[in-house]
């Protein structure tokens, strides 16, 4: 894991109310945190995922992901260290959001 998804699991999903699982295998992908229960996952991006290349990538892979039903958020590496109570806030809120709609 690198340092940013080091963070958001010790200080945060670790501990969520809900199981997260890190580094899960979801088809031919391996995403870096997955919520089973609200069908969600979170990825951390690092400026490796700002090229043009690498951005398609990303939005393929959400695709895919998308069409398994389940909703990709994506967070870039500064936000876990400059927003961090922000980012968490967001994920209790697209949880929460996710578990409603069930």
């Amino acid at each position: 894991m690198t340092p940013w998804e080091r963070k958001l699991w010790y200080r945060f999903l670790s501990t969520h109310t809900l199981r997260w699982q890190r580094q899960t295998p979801i088809g031919r992908y391996i995403v870096d945190f997955y919520c089973a229960k609200a069908k969600l996952v979170v990825e951390l991006d690092g400026g490796g995922h700002y090229t043009p290349e690498q951005q398609a990538k990303d939005a393929a892979r959400t695709r895919d992901l998308e069409a398994a039903s389940l909703l990709v958020v994506r967070f870039a590496n500064n936000q876990v260290d400059r927003m961090f109570h922000e980012v968490c806030m967001e994920i209790d809120r697209v949880v929460a959001a996710r578990i409603a709609m069930r």
